[in-house]
This record gives C-alpha cells, sequence and structure tokens, in this order.
C-alpha cells in the first residue's frame, strides 16, 4: 500500500511539468515578447531554490567540508558538460543557432532535481503516511513555478512547445525513479541524498549564473531591462514566499 501512495504521489508531481501546456492558448508573438521573462525568472528561482531551500537543507546533514566540495562537484561537472555540448552542437565559433545547449543543461540539472524530490518523498512515506503526504505537498508548491520557469528555457532554446512539454515532462518522471529507489533501499537512500542535494546546489548556481543570466545580458533597452529585473525577483521571490508556507 506503501507502494502505491508513493507512486500516486509522484505521478501527480510529473504531471505539473505540463503546466506549460497553458501557453498553447497564447498568441505565437506574445510569447516570443515573455519568454526572456521567463528565462529571468528560472534563473531567479533556481538561484532562489539554491541558496533558500537546498542549501539550508544541505547544512543540517552534512558538515561544511563535505558540502563545498559536493557543490564544487556540482558547478564543475556542469562546466565540463556544457563544454562537451558546445562541442557537439557548434565547432564554429562564429555559430548563431538557438541556444539549444541551455536547454539540455536545464534538463539535466532538472532532472537531478526531480530524482532528489523522488528520493525524500518515497523515504517520507516509508517512514509514516502523513510525513509523505506533507513531504509531496512542499513538492509540489516548489515545482509549479520552477516548471513554468524550465519551460520557458526550453523554448528559448529553440525547442517547439510539444518537444519542450515532452522533454520537461521526462525530467520531471524521474521522481518516479527516485521515489521508486527510496521504497527498496530504505534508509541507504538518504546517503545518496545527502551528496546530491549540495552538487544540485551547484548545478543550478552554474545554469543560473553562467547559461540564463548572460542570455539576459544580451538585450539592453530599458524596457528589458525593467522585465527582466522584476522576472528574477519573481523567481527568488517565490521561492522565499514557499519557505514561509513550509
Amino acid at each position: 500500500m506503501t507502494l502505491l501512495y508513493i507512486l500516486i504521489s509522484v505521478l501527480i508531481i510529473s504531471s505539473i511539468s505540463l503546466i506549460g501546456v497553458v501557453t498553447l492558448s497564447v498568441k505565437e508573438s506574445f510569447l516570443k515578447k515573455i519568454l526572456l521573462t521567463m528565462v529571468a525568472f528560472s534563473a531567479g528561482a533556481l538561484i532562489g531554490d539554491a541558496f533558500i531551500h537546498l542549501l539550508p537543507e544541505a547544512m543540517e546533514k552534512n558538515n561544511s567540508l563535505t558540502i563545498s566540495l559536493s557543490i564544487f562537484a556540482g558547478i564543475t561537472s556542469f562546466f565540463l558538460l556544457e563544454k562537451f555540448l558546445r562541442w557537439r552542437h557548434c565547432h564554429d565559433l562564429s555559430c548563431h543557432d538557438h541556444p539549444r545547449h541551455l536547454g539540455i543543461m536545464n534538463l539535466v540539472g532538472d532532472g537531478m532535481h526531480n530524482l532528489i524530490d523522488g528520493l525524500l518523498i518515497g523515504a517520507s512515506f516509508v517512514i509514516s503516511l502523513p510525513l509523505g503526504i506533507s513531504t509531496s505537498l512542499a513538492v509540489i508548491l516548489h515545482e509549479i513555478p520552477q516548471e513554468l520557469g524550465d519551460f520557458g528555457v526550453l523554448l528559448h532554446s529553440g525547442f517547439t512547445v510539444k518537444k519542450a512539454l515532452f522533454f520537461n515532462f521526462l525530467s520531471a518522471s524521474l521522481a518516479i525513479l527516485g521515489a521508486v529507489a527510496a521504497y527498496f533501499i530504505g534508509s541507504n537512500a538518504q546517503v545518496f541524498s545527502d551528496f546530491m542535494v549540495p552538487f544540485t546546489i551547484g548545478s543550478f548556481i552554474y545554469i543560473a549564473l553562467s547559461d540564463l543570466i548572460p542570455e539576459l545580458q544580451k538585450e539592453t533597452s530599458i524596457k528589458s531591462m525593467f522585465t527582466h529585473t522584476l522576472g528574477f525577483f519573481g523567481g527568488i521571490g517565490v521561492m522565499f514566499l514557499l519557505l514561509l508556507l513550509e
């Protein structure tokens, strides 16, 4: 019965990744205008998530050196991943195609985060049903704004709406893998999660500062500066408000 509760919970959470379907009713011209604002929101959400949610969680379970090394490992790994993606997709320095690597980087980072969420949810349900439900609700509140921002990044990276929906859902489905793994390996899931949380912090910081924010700097008009700033701090603000609801 516990496994059934776990599967229902993570399936609901994974379906939140389809929130981008609301854009199907939005005119393409308007969608293009707000894409970079969504990218700014995603950058703010990643930074907010890393420092407001994940870092305090990591500090409760690890010593400072372990956290530092794991964050460094996350930053380094994504630096190397981006180097490979740029080499793989664009050998020419004058390449001006869609920044497709941004979407792939975001999918990988978000996928790891979803895997951790699944581990936490699975482990919580193993401990008790009420704890599992409360953990699931916290993750749901957390996922809604982040998935919307992630969807915007995928569109900006050149993905079609249908492909963005599909790959975002695929990334979110890693929560199912994490939850089922937590159910079968029990308390050992926490050991893996303790390393992955600061590692994900490093990946989020790298993606936000190295990939997303530089995209925003390409627009220099007063209007774009205002909307991007609003989007960025909006992402951070939402993560802070979610902290108050936990």
